[in-house]
């Protein structure tokens, strides 16, 4: 009977641990997506500022080395992404299970692209569109960003 209730209370953990946020069949589906082919970036509203247009003919290549190259044929970006399960309790969600995609290109702040800088929360996601949010910690704005692939 002791090793009949060892035996159940271990299965009994095992599931438990192994269902808590664990998000990696939905992170590897993500990642190969963004790894095949180029993206751009269709819409990026800085707290209520259209400002997709300082993104306008870079073509963005997320690599299964972690990097991600932009590039407009004359200027190029290379910076790092990955996606992981959000560790932060105070995230823009509800959901304890929020997966984030992660960008940082090493530039300074006043270059267009720190704006993208971020540990973004993924709000939706296919094949074809990758949909991400981020409230600031500072002023609360809100801010979106769109990648479309090529």
């Amino acid at each position: 009977m002791v090793s009949f209730s060892l035996m159940s209370f271990t299965c009994s953990s095992d599931d438990d641990g192994s269902n808590q946020n664990d998000n990696s069949e939905e992170i590897n589906l993500i990642e190969n997506n963004v790894e095949t082919g180029t993206w751009r970036i269709t819409s990026y509203i800085d707290s209520g500022q259209d400002e997709t247009n300082d993104f306008n003919g870079y073509n963005f290549s997320f690599n299964t080395d972690g990097t991600v190259v932009a590039t407009n044929g004359t200027t190029t970006y290379t910076g790092s992404w990955s996606v992981t399960n959000s560790s932060n309790s105070n995230d823009d969600s509800n959901n304890d299970d929020d997966i984030d995609f992660n960008i940082s290109f090493p530039v300074p702040d006043t270059n267009n692209f720190e704006d993208l800088n971020d540990d973004w929360d993924i709000t939706s996601h296919s094949e074809t569109t990758l949909s991400l949010i981020d409230i600031s910690g500072g002023n609360g704005g809100t801010d979106t960003l769109v990648f479309q692939k090529n």
